[in-house]
């Protein structure tokens, strides 16, 4: 090339791969984190969150320690981030029954359903159940427990009186708190004593015994 050429201009495939590194690598290290956390939350839903290492979590994960460590200060970090996303993916998990066409006290039964199929089956919510409950040994504060579950509940009641489904004295708030507490009262009881195998069969004993979405339940 003489001093008059101009240098060559870089080819447009070195330029976009040298874009696109930043991006992979943001890709990379989401993908890294969800696996940390969805590892975590099967750990901690099978032990107690004082015997749990970051290392049994970088196992489960399949990841090094180190891995672990770049995404989380320490234990309590990651069992906070599961708790913060247990919350988050419990109240996105019931869009889909309040998006429904259903009557109000419908959606209840079906919301309720819905989450004790959630205790059952998912290891996120038996995680975040577990950590909740355990909260005495984590010096990090967790989230607030089932105050979005409660809002949507006492919506949802509040609907059920407008349409003459609850008596006008009735007061949708204080039995939004009496279903939160009945559903995760029974949760706990069936985790502890069967490993959640029953809480469906504890959860449909709840909606029987309520005469505002006994009838809804057979529809």
């Amino acid at each position: 090339m003489t001093k008059d050429q101009a240098p060559p201009l870089p080819s447009a495939r070195r330029t976009g791969t040298r874009r696109q590194e930043p991006r992979l690598k943001q890709d990379r290290a989401v993908r890294t984190r969800n696996t940390i956390l969805k590892a975590a939350a099967e750990v901690f839903a099978q032990r107690d969150y004082p015997s749990v290492t970051i290392l049994d979590i970088a196992e489960q994960a399949g990841v090094t320690k180190g891995a672990v460590y770049f995404h989380f200060a320490n234990k309590e970090a990651v069992a906070v981030s599961v708790a913060e996303q247990f919350y988050t993916a419990l109240l996105a998990s019931v869009r889909p029954v309040l998006d429904t066409d259903a009557s109000p006290a419908r959606k209840v039964v079906e919301l309720l359903r819905h989450t004790a199929r959630s205790f059952r089956e998912d290891p996120l919510t038996q995680a975040g159940s577990r950590l909740q409950i355990q909260q005495w040994a984590i010096e990090s504060e967790l989230p607030t427990p089932y105050v979005g579950f409660t809002q949507v509940l006492a919506e949802l009641l509040t609907e059920c009186r407008t349409n003459g489904a609850l008596p006008p004295e009735a007061d949708p708030e204080a039995l939004a708190r009496v279903l939160r507490s009945a559903l995760f009262g029974a949760q706990h009881i069936s985790g502890v004593q069967h490993g959640w195998s029953d809480i469906v069969e504890r959860t449909e004993e709840i909606i029987q015994a309520l005469p505002v979405l006994a009838p809804a339940a057979r529809d």
